[in-house]
This record gives C-alpha cells, sequence and structure tokens, in this order.
C-alpha cells in the first residue's frame, strides 16, 4: 500500500468519524426530547455496533447484515444530507420542532428504504429502436441487455429467474451481459445452484458476456468463466465472433486488466463493411471506439450511483453514465444493472433490462 493511500484511508476514517459524531448527535438529541432518553452509553455501544453490519455481512456472506447493515448506509447518508436543514429548522423554531420533525425524518427513512427495496427487486425493460447504417445478412436484430448482476447472497436465484421470465416474454434474438454476472466469486453461485437457473437463459443467437471489474476481485477468473460456460453463457475476452455472418460482436477484458487489447487491435482484421457490436463493463474509452469503427457499444459498471444523488458523481466522471446516446456512428448503451452491489437498494434508480431493437440498412 502506498503513502497516498494510508494518508488517504486515514482522511477518509476521520471524516467518517466526525460525520457520524454529527448523525449521532442528533439522534440522541431527539431521543432525549421525545422520550427522556437516559441510556447514552447503550446508545453510543449500538451505534458502533451498526457500523460493522455491513462490512461484516459482506465478509461473511450473511444476507441478514447486509440488510441491516446497508439499510443503516442509507439513513446515514441521508441525515448527512438532511440534517443540516432541519437544525436549522429546530434553531429558527427555537427548538420547539424537533420532536415533530424527527417524526418527520423517520417516516421519510421509513419511506426511502421501502422505496428502495422495491426498485431493486422490481425490474423495468426499457425499449429502444435504432437504426444502423450498414449492411448485413438479416435486417434487424433484437438484443438484451443486463449488466452488473452481482449474483451474491442478497442477489440470488429468484431475481435471476425474473430475468429469465423477461427473457422468455421479449424473446430476443441474442442475449448480452456486460461484466460483473457474480459479486467477487463464485461460492454463492455454487452453493444455491443458480446454474439451474442461468442454463434456462438462452436466445437463438447466444447469450454472451464479458468480465467486469467484480469477476477479478475474488481472483477466480477462471472458476466463474469456466462455471458459467457450463451453464450456456459464452464469454468474449479481447475475442470477437462473427455470427450469422451479418454481424461482429466483440467481447473486451475489463478496464482494470492491465493487459487487455486496445480496440483497434481487436477490430483491425475483421470487415468493417458489417456491423461491429463490443461488450466493454465500463464504458470509457469511446472516443477510440468511434475511431476504430465500431457502431454499438454496450456497457454497465455506473449502476447511475445506485442511490440518489450517486448520478451526479457517475454524470462527472463518465462521458456517458446513463441511456443510449448516439456520436457520429456510435450508439452507446450504458445501463444502470439488473442487481445491485452493496446496500440492496435503489433510490432514483431502477434494477432494469434493455431491448435494443436494431435496424440493419446500408
Amino acid at each position: 500500500m502506498s503513502y497516498s493511500m494510508i494518508i488517504g484511508f486515514f482522511i477518509f476514517i476521520l471524516l467518517y468519524t466526525v460525520l457520524l459524531f454529527y448523525v449521532s448527535y442528533n439522534g440522541l438529541v431527539w431521543l432525549r426530547k421525545a422520550f427522556d432518553f437516559k441510556y447514552k452509553k447503550s446508545y453510543i455501544t449500538f451505534m458502533i455496533i451498526i457500523q460493522t453490519f455491513f462490512f461484516i455481512g459482506m465478509i461473511y456472506q450473511s444476507s441478514i447484515l447486509i440488510y441491516l447493515g446497508g439499510a443503516w448506509l442509507i439513513i446515514f447518508c441521508y441525515s448527512i444530507l438532511l440534517f443540516p436543514f432541519a437544525n436549522i429548522i429546530v434553531f429558527a423554531t427555537k427548538k420547539k420542532a424537533i420532536v415533530p420533525l424527527g417524526c418527520v425524518l423517520i417516516g421519510l427513512y421509513v419511506l426511502l428504504l421501502a422505496i428502495g427495496s422495491y426498485n431493486a427487486w422490481n425490474p423495468v425493460v426499457k425499449s429502444f429502436d435504432i437504426v444502423v447504417e450498414k449492411e448485413a445478412d438479416r435486417k434487424d436484430l433484437k438484443i438484451l441487455m443486463a449488466p452488473d448482476i452481482h449474483l451474491s447472497p442478497t442477489v440470488g436465484r429468484s431475481h435471476l429467474q425474473k430475468l429469465v421470465d423477461i427473457s422468455v416474454k421479449e424473446k430476443p434474438d441474442i442475449i448480452l451481459l456486460p461484466g460483473d454476472l457474480v459479486n467477487d466469486d463464485i461460492t454463492f453461485y455454487l452453493k444455491e445452484n443458480m446454474g439451474e437457473v442461468m442454463q434456462k437463459l438462452q436466445a437463438p443467437l447466444g447469450t454472451y458476456a464479458v468480465l467486469g471489474n467484480h469477476e477479478y476481485y475474488g481472483h477466480q477468473v477462471k472458476e466463474i468463466v469456466d462455471t458459467l460456460e457450463k451453464d450456456g453463457v459464452q464469454f468474449l475476452l479481447d475475442e470477437s465472433v462473427l455470427i450469422e455472418d451479418s454481424f461482429y460482436l466483440v467481447g473486451r477484458k475489463d478496464y482494470s486488466d492491465a493487459d487487455r487489447k486496445l480496440i483497434n487491435e481487436l477490430v483491425e482484421e475483421i470487415d468493417h463493411s458489417k456491423p461491429i457490436l463490443v461488450m466493454d463493463h465500463q464504458p470509457y474509452e469511446l472516443n477510440d471506439m468511434r475511431k476504430s469503427g465500431i457502431d454499438m457499444s454496450f456497457s454497465g459498471h455506473t449502476h447511475r450511483g445506485q442511490v440518489y444523488p450517486g448520478e451526479w458523481i457517475t454524470n462527472m466522471l463518465f462521458e456517458v453514465d446513463y441511456g443510449h446516446v448516439e456520436k457520429e456512428d456510435l450508439h452507446t448503451f450504458v445501463s444502470s444493472g439488473f442487481g445491485n452491489w452493496g446496500p440492496p437498494f435503489r433510490i432514483g434508480t431502477r434494477s432494469e433490462v434493455f431491448i435494443i431493437n436494431v435496424k440493419f440498412q446500408h
């Protein structure tokens, strides 16, 4: 670990501690005012313990701790945003608003968690119709795109089954899974026999995937690829495939992989008169894709911030952090993802599938 990383870590811990004190103090003031609460030591102990729930849950794959810890992180983050305004109101009313305002905030937190849970577990389908100005042996193509499934203790068989159900209903020609299919390692996928569900995710032209950053984190890339390919998912790792002599599908290694090839290297020997589609988990190097004659790119990774106002950050970090953007001859698609990472909630975003209807014409 570098010196700068150590300094950054300590700054983060210091900032988190200050914000935690601010939120905890406001909570204690409200409890004392509303209920004449006198158990300060118990309150402090509880606040310290609850900080560990999410991280222990992630380490030991405990869905209960991930849910509880994730809910606390949502409350904590929104408290940081809302408490300054609440403090101003309390000051302006000479502390008369403490109790009713606290009740309003608690109700708001419950509502946010309910909405966040609903958004995370009830996927929507978003459709796009585009024209690619190239000839192909087929006139049209229906694509189902679902990045960032993040199969894990929280995103399990039932959520994966929803993707299968959507696929059965939509009847796509091809299914694209642009990275982060599993969350860090393959353990829970195997434990819950999710392959039984994954094998049902089928399309006439196949189901294709690339690796995302999370497949690298658990250092089980080979195990993940081998397992999912047995279940019918074909990985493209800096590779291309010509499908039906109509279009090329290119799959890139993740942006975090130091060994990944440049996009122009991947497509220099293929026929550019045919449509070229590229899966790249992280939506970087879009300008390089335009220069290399790519027609469509498919990405995820951003989650669109997952929890508002996270999209402010992703919007600053990426040229395209969400949706469909056509620039020059490149159609870029970036989805907020089918699953979720971290707190199992979505506020301001939805679990989603993109259906892309493509017409090829010269």
